[in-house]
Order: C-alpha cells, then structure tokens, then sequence
C-alpha cells in the first residue's frame, strides 16, 4: 500500500502487534529510529483516514504509528460490550507504544480517536510529548463524572438533541446494527463521509442499501477510498465501532478521580467550522472564551478551518498535515 502528498510517496508497513490482550493491526511509515506519532482514528474510520499525514510527516523522518483501534478493521474485536471503555482503548495504545519500544509520542487523534487522545493525556501525560486534536474538544461534562449536578452523557445528548440524535440511537444493542448492517457498508461509508457528518446528518437515520449512483463524491475522496473503507467494514460489521459509543456512560462514571484534572500536555486543537462538533450547545463560547485553555492550560493554538466538515483530516489533507507538522517540529529535542 502506497499513500501519497505533495508529490511525496511513502510506503506503509502493515504488521500485527499483541497489546493488552488482544492482537492490533498497525500501519506505519517512515524511518523506524525518527520521533514517533501516534495516530487515533475516529468513527467510523481505519486507520487508512490518516494516509496523507503518514505520508508527509514521514517523507520529514518521522516514524509514523497508525493503528486500527478495537473492534476496527485488522484489530481484534472482543464480544463484550464492556469491553470498549476508555480504559480499555487508552490501554491499548500504550501497550502498542511499549510493543514498539516507543517511550514518548506525539499523539494525533480525530472523533473518536480525539476522545481516546484526551483520556490519554489525563491517564498517562508522561507517555506524551504534544497533542494535535481534530473535531471533538475537550469536554469535561460529557467525558467525565465532575459535580454533584453532573448529568450522565447519554442523558445529556437526549435532552439536547432527542431520542433520534444518532449517540441515543446508538445504545440499544440490535437497533444500531440493524440501520449499519455490513451488507450496506459501501452505502453507508459513502453517504456519511459525502455528508461530511454535519449537524443536519447526524439526527437522520441511514437508508438501508440503496443506490449510491446519486452521490457526487467530493474531490478530496475517490472510489478507491470508499473501496477500502467497505471491503473493511463488510468484513468486520460495524459492532465494534458501535461499542464505542455505548460506553460512554461507563466512561463518565469511571473517569471521576479526574474530575478537576487538567490537560497538561502542549496542544494544538483543529475543527471545520461545518463539523456538527463545532455546533454543540455552547461549544464556540467556550473554545474562543477561555473554558478550553482554562481546561488545558498548554494549549497553544486552536484552528478554526472556514468551510470544513468533519472529516477534516481527509477534506484538507495538505493544510491538516501542515498544521501537524508545523505544531511538532518545535519539540525537536524532547521526543524520546
């Protein structure tokens, strides 16, 4: 497998790595002995959504580390619900990290990789170097049981946004599976990553099947993509990926002894400004009013992208890459 930028080529190793009981495909590129990053993959994505970033970042000596995380493509996929929390997920990277002899990374994540990416840098700050997150900020109400008015996260999404809002539709084992059956993985990957998961999207329920003939893929995405993200999901269904989402109450619960603990790792944050993430109740006021810097003192820069959806990382490859690059390169000594 070959991914390419900026006229730069760099081939991607793919190899199966044991990491907290349970066996993880990795994609890697660049030179083994460069400053490690380490790529968090969202939903319903591979690891293959940071194929442009592992190109550039490698063709500048990075060793680039993408994993497909579990219940995702070439990763194992545990039968228990429970085993999707955070805890689990966290576990999981660090263990690949030890697995690959990595002591320190940079962390990059998007969604739900970006979710993964801040529990991280709570659980084990010492693990990371910098932080470049995309599209989900840190949100301490709905990542972390804080206060005695705390509101559990589903409860908090169904009062916003309704029973129909895809995480409340997502909780109930069978119902999920049923609108995100394998048999509709090419459909499916299709509408969601031409829809750009925006905030009209996110409410409606997919079609089951159907013909994709009406739908313009737009130009940062090709058959060949859609191609590679189905013949995954065929495969695999989309269950584990689901799991995610019903842990997020567990999540909540289990993350109190970090309710007032901060973010303490150099951070850059990126959103589009079409995201359905930069549209939360509340959400632009506290990224541009101080909540987010209050939350994560290091914070360092925060990106808003005019006209970006939500697969940010796929929709502006170059200026995304750019803006990793750019961010990482001021640690050129503090990698290992």
């Amino acid at each position: 497998v070959e991914a390419a930028q900026g006229g730069a080529a760099a081939a991607i190793r793919h190899r199966t790595v044991e990491a907290n009981g349970i066996a993880m495909h990795v994609a890697e590129s660049g030179p083994e002995d460069g400053p490690a990053v380490l790529f968090l993959h969202g939903f319903p994505e591979l690891w293959y959504s940071w194929r442009h970033q592992m190109a550039h970042l490698a063709a500048r000596g990075y060793r680039c580390v993408a994993p497909d995380l579990r219940g995702y493509g070439g990763t194992e996929a545990p039968a228990d619900v429970a085993s999707y929390t955070a805890f689990h997920v966290v576990g999981d990277a660090v263990a690949l990290l030890d697995a690959l002899g990595i002591g320190k990374v940079f962390v990059v994540g998007h969604d739900w990789g970006a979710i993964i990416a801040w529990y991280l840098c709570l659980f084990r700050p010492d693990r990371v170097t910098a932080l470049v997150n995309t599209s989900v900020a840190f949100m301490r109400h709905v990542f972390i049981r804080a206060g005695a008015a705390a509101v559990k996260t589903t409860d908090y999404f169904n009062q916003a946004y309704g029973p129909t809002y895809y995480i409340c539709r997502f909780q109930e084992p069978g119902v999920a599976e049923k609108e995100f059956a394998p048999a509709h993985a090419r459909h499916l990957m299709t509408r969601i990553l031409s829809d750009r998961f925006s905030e009209r999207a996110a409410g409606k329920e997919p079609k089951d099947g159907g013909d994709d003939a009406d739908v313009a893929l737009p130009p940062w995405l090709t058959e060949a993509d859609i191609d590679y993200f189905a013949a995954a999901f065929e495969k695999t269904g989309f269950t584990g990926a689901i799991n995610y989402y019903r842990n997020m109450d567990r999540n909540w619960e289990l993350a109190a002894p970090w309710a007032d603990a901060k973010v303490t790792v150099p951070t850059k944050f990126i959103v589009g400004d079409g995201d359905l993430t930069y549209h939360y109740a509340g959400i632009q006021d506290y990224l541009h009013k101080g909540g987010l810097k209050a939350d994560v003192p290091l914070l360092e820069e925060l990106v808003v992208v005019p006209g970006a959806g939500h697969f940010i990382q796929q929709e502006r490859a170059q200026e995304v890459s750019d803006h990793i690059h750019d961010f990482i390169t001021v640690w050129p000594n503090r990698w290992i």
